[in-house]
C-alpha cells in the first residue's frame, strides 16, 4: 500500500508531473506561451481586431445624443453623412493606445508654413497666433483683409500642444482646402513664445481665448467665426461658452475629446497601469513646459516639487495651486470642469468623444447636460482614441477632422449660425465672483495662475474687470442718489421759507417727519437700485422682484403710513382734545 501511496517506485508526485511534463514537445509550451502572451498584450492594449472582424470591418455606428426638440440636430447635424454613418479604424492601429501613440509620434499632418502674429493681452501676456489662410492675401498686416467676410475658424490646442501638433495640422489644412482662414490661439509660453507676465494658462483659464475672440471679432467683423477645442482646449472652450451664454461672437463651435470633469478623470488617470505610463508621460511634458520658463515659475511656485512630479496631480499641487492660490487639487479641478457649463451653451456645438480614448474617460461625459441642451450634439463612437480616429489603410486621415467640418458648413448653410446678442454682464461677473469662488481662491476669474501681489496685473484691481466695474457703477448710482436728496432737501428748505411763519410745535413736528422721510429713502435706495439693475437681466422677473421689495421694505412703509395719518388726525381732532 505504501509503495502505490508513493508511486509505485518511491517517486513522490512531483516528480511524476515532472516526468509527464518533460513528454511535452517543448514546441506546445512555446505556442501556450505566445497564446497566452497574445491574450495578455489584446487586453492591455484593448485591442479591437476581433470586434472589427466581428463586424464585417464596417466599424461601429456613431451614436448621436441630442435633445427631441434640438433644431441644431433636426437642420443641421442631420445634414453630416459622417455622424451618421460608422467609424472604422486603421486595421493596424486597432487600438485606443496605438492611435494615441503614432498621433504623437507621426500622426502624418499635412506640409505647410503658418504665418505668425503676436498679441499681447491686457496684462501684458504674450500669445502666439498662427494663421493658415484659405487664399494669400495682400493685407498691409499680412494676415487677413479687414472686409474678408470668409469663415474664420479659431483653434485651441490641447495641454502642452500648439500650432505644430499633428492633429491640429490635420484640421488647420483640411478647413483652409474647404475656403476656411484658420488661426491656432496657442496657449501662453507654448509656440516658441516666452512667458512675459506672471500668467500663466491651466485646464479652465478662459481669459486669453475671450480677449483673442473679441479681438479677431472686432477686427473682421463680417467674418463668421467658428471655434474648435482640442482636449483642454476643448475644456476652456466649453467652460468660455457656459460663462458667455448669448454674448458670444462665435457663430459655431466643436469640441473634440474633452476631459469634461477634471476630478473624474484625474481618479481615471491613475486607476490602472497603462493610464499611469500616459500620467507620467504627460507629466513629463509639463516639466519640460515649466522648465522653458523656469525663471518665472521658480519665483511662484514651489521649483523643487515641480522638478520632483511624476504625475500631473503632482504637478498641478506644485504648480498650479500654489501660483493660483488654490487650496487643493480638487478644488481647482471642481472649479475648472467645463461639465457644469454645459447647460448654459447657447451656440451651436458638436462635441465628439470616443469612448476607449485612455486619458479622457467616458465616466466624465456629461450625458444628461448635453441631452438637455437643445444647442449641443454628441457625437461618441466605440474606437478612435485620445484626438486620433485615424481612417483608412495608410492612416493619412482624421475622422473628427472631416466631422467637424461637415457639421460647421451644413450650420454655415443653415438659419441657426449664433448671432451675438449685446447685453452687460456686470451682473453675471460680480455674482459669479462672490457665489462661485471660494474664500481661499484668488478673486480672479477663470483659475487662472497668477502671482498674489498688492500690484498684480492679473488682479481684478484693474479697471477693466467687470466685477470692479459693478461697484464703480454701484458708488455712482450712491452719490448720485445723494446728490438728488440733497436736492429734494434744498427745495424742500426754499418751500418752507417761502411760507408763513409756523410755531416751534408744527416746525418740530415737520422736521420729525422730513427726518423719517429721510431715512425711508436712505433705506428704499438700494432696493431700488437692485430692483434697477435686475430687471435688465431678469425682465420676467419685475412683478416678484416687485413684491420682494414691498415685503422687505413693508416695516419702514409702515412707519411712514403711521406717521402720515397721526398727523391726520391730529389736524382733524378739535383744540381742546388737543390740549387736553
Amino acid at each position: 500500500m505504501e509503495a502505490v501511496a508513493g508511486g509505485g517506485g518511491g517517486e513522490t508526485a512531483g516528480e511524476l508531473v515532472r516526468r509527464a511534463a518533460a513528454l511535452v514537445p517543448v514546441e506546445y509550451y512555446a505556442l501556450a506561451a505566445l497564446v497566452v502572451a497574445s491574450v495578455l498584450a489584446y487586453r492591455f492594449l484593448e485591442l479591437h481586431v476581433l470586434g472589427d472582424l466581428i463586424r464585417g470591418f464596417r466599424g461601429g455606428r456613431v451614436e448621436l445624443t441630442f435633445h427631441p426638440a434640438s433644431e441644431i440636430y433636426h437642420r443641421v447635424a442631420s445634414k453630416c453623412r459622417s455622424l451618421h454613418g460608422r467609424y472604422l479604424a486603421t486595421p493596424w492601429l486597432a487600438s485606443p493606445h496605438l492611435q494615441t501613440l503614432f498621433l504623437g509620434i507621426s500622426g502624418r499632418p499635412p506640409s505647410f508654413t503658418y504665418k505668425r502674429q503676436l498679441y499681447t493681452v491686457r496684462d501684458g501676456g504674450t500669445i502666439a497666433l498662427d494663421w493658415l489662410l484659405a487664399y494669400d492675401s495682400n493685407d498691409s498686416d499680412g494676415i487677413l483683409s479687414k472686409d474678408s467676410s470668409t469663415p474664420l475658424v479659431v483653434v485651441v490646442p490641447g495641454l502642452t500642444s500648439d500650432s505644430a501638433a499633428a492633429y491640429v495640422k490635420h484640421l488647420a489644412y483640411s478647413m483652409a482646402r474647404k475656403g476656411c482662414n484658420v488661426v491656432v490661439s496657442n496657449h501662453r509660453g507654448l509656440g516658441g513664445v516666452s512667458i512675459t507676465s506672471d500668467c500663466f494658462y491651466n485646464a479652465g483659464w478662459t481669459e486669453d481665448l475671450r480677449e483673442v475672440i473679441n479681438y479677431l471679432h472686432h477686427k473682421y467683423p463680417k467674418a463668421p467665426m467658428f471655434c474648435v477645442g482640442t482636449s483642454i482646449g476643448a475644456n476652456i472652450l466649453v467652460k468660455y461658452l457656459g460663462e458667455e451664454g448669448e454674448n458670444t461672437p462665435v457663430a459655431g463651435a466643436a469640441s473634440i475629446c474633452s476631459p469634461w470633469d477634471l476630478v473624474v478623470c484625474d481618479r481615471f488617470i491613475s486607476r490602472k497601469l497603462v493610464q499611469r505610463f500616459y500620467d507620467k508621460a504627460l507629466a513629463f511634458g509639463l516639466k519640460g513646459y515649466a522648465k522653458l520658463h523656469q525663471p518665472v515659475l521658480a519665483r511662484l511656485a514651489n521649483w523643487e516639487g515641480i522638478k520632483k512630479s511624476r504625475s500631473i496631480r503632482e504637478f498641478d499641487h506644485h504648480a498650479t495651486c500654489a501660483v493660483a492660490k488654490f487650496e487643493t487639487v480638487d478644488t481647482y479641478y471642481r472649479h475648472c470642469s467645463s461639465a457644469s457649463y454645459v447647460d448654459n451653451v447657447a451656440v451651436p456645438l458638436l462635441c465628439v468623444s470616443a469612448l476607449d480614448d485612455p486619458l479622457c474617460t467616458r465616466e466624465a461625459i456629461p450625458w444628461d447636460e448635453c441631452r438637455a441642451n437643445k444647442n449641443i450634439v454628441l457625437a461618441t463612437t466605440l474606437n478612435g482614441g485620445h484626438l486620433a480616429f485615424f481612417q483608412g489603410l495608410t492612416a493619412g486621415r482624421l475622422w473628427w477632422v472631416g466631422a467637424v467640418s461637415e457639421f460647421l458648413f451644413a450650420l454655415l448653410d443653415s438659419n441657426y449660425v449664433h448671432q451675438q446678442t449685446a447685453q452687460d454682464h456686470i451682473l453675471h461677473s460680480s455674482l459669479e465672483s462672490s457665489i462661485d469662488k471660494s474664500p481661499y481662491v484668488n478673486i480672479m476669474e477663470d483659475g487662472m495662475i497668477a502671482a498674489v501681489t498688492d500690484d498684480d496685473p492679473c488682479g481684478d484691481a484693474s479697471p477693466s474687470n467687470p466685477m470692479v466695474s459693478d461697484i464703480q457703477q454701484n458708488n455712482r448710482d450712491v452719490i448720485q442718489q445723494t446728490e438728488h436728496a440733497k436736492e429734494v432737501e434744498n427745495t424742500s428748505n426754499g418751500e418752507v421759507q417761502g411760507m408763513p411763519a409756523q410755531s416751534p410745535a408744527q416746525s418740530a413736528r415737520q422736521l420729525g417727519e422730513a427726518h423719517y422721510v429721510n431715512k425711508f429713502h436712505d433705506a428704499v435706495a438700494p432696493v431700488k437700485r437692485s430692483i434697477s439693475q435686475l430687471i435688465r437681466y431678469q425682465g420676467r422677473s419685475v412683478w416678484l422682484l416687485a413684491y420682494i421689495a414691498f415685503v422687505t421694505s413693508w416695516p419702514l412703509l409702515g412707519s411712514l403710513a403711521f406717521i402720515a395719518l397721526r398727523k391726520k388726525v391730529r389736524n382733524h381732532l378739535p383744540a381742546k382734545l388737543l390740549r387736553r
